[in-house]
């Protein structure tokens, strides 16, 4: 029987939970588990850690990544909004060899859902009749908005679709859209899981593609999924980019 992926989860909310759950149906075990009363630091890792999954706040990712990295622990970061330091976590990954992959989601399902919306991307280039716009659902805790998975669908409209040009996410105010704008919009409330709607609009029709979480085990699969192929390996991974490869190793 091969050895399990050793996994320290940082961050235990309804994410850490779930990923706790599945984690004994994987090739994976979970040794460790930090959140607020215990933080994941110099003075708490441990040496029973292969990779670190977190799911916890923008502002938390780095130091997270620097104390994995020192320690030559793999990390897996399902937290979004922490883009805007990307250079500095390359420059951590490639000065300690280690490997990191992230994702702005990493339920399966999403990833299928993101190879449709490329497709009705591309398939809707020559026909102009047709409006693009995405909008996206959360429960009211989420703190960015829009969601990193709206973000990501928005990126690959822009990259197939060359009538839109740039990414509107503002609350439009007696401003018309203008034709190269891609509207995305988001709302915030109750206990949604996630919703993403990409919409294609027409005088004549409408053609929704729509991706509806029921519960969260999609994305703590797919995290564990990404904790078990990153181990070992060097360098920064996208989730969606290296989808097809971790799904055909399974």
């Amino acid at each position: 029987m091969p050895t399990p992926t050793r996994i320290a989860l940082v961050g235990h909310g309804a994410m850490g939970r779930e990923i706790e759950r599945l984690a004994p149906q994987t090739p994976c075990a979970i040794t460790r588990i930090y959140d607020e009363a215990r933080p994941f630091d110099a003075a708490t890792v441990n040496d029973d850690i292969d990779v670190v999954i977190d799911f916890t706040q923008p502002d938390a990712v780095l130091a997270t990544v620097e104390t994995a990295a020192r320690h030559g622990i793999d990390v897996v970061i399902g937290t979004t909004g922490w883009m805007q330091h990307m250079d500095r976590v390359k420059g951590i990954c490639d000065r300690h060899g280690v490997g990191l992959i992230h994702g702005s989601n990493f339920s399966v399902g999403v990833q299928l859902f993101f190879r449709l919306v490329r497709a009705a991307s591309i398939l809707v280039q020559d026909v102009t009749e047709y409006d693009v716009m995405i909008h996206e659902w959360h429960h009211r805790r989420k703190k960015d908005s829009p969601s990193g998975t709206a973000l990501t669908m928005a990126g690959i409209v822009l990259d197939e679709l060359d009538r839109k040009t740039r990414i509107v996410t503002d609350a439009i105010n007696d401003t018309p859209i203008a034709a190269d704008m891609l509207h995305v919009s988001s709302t915030r409330g109750g206990e949604i899981v996630g919703r993403h709607v990409l919409t294609l609009d027409s005088a004549a029709d409408r053609i929704e593609l729509t991706h509806d979480a029921r519960n969260r085990s999609g994305f703590a699969l797919g995290a564990l999924l990404a904790a078990e192929w990153i181990h070992g390996k060097t360098g920064v991974y996208d989730f969606t980019d290296v989808f097809p490869e971790i799904m055909s190793q399974r």
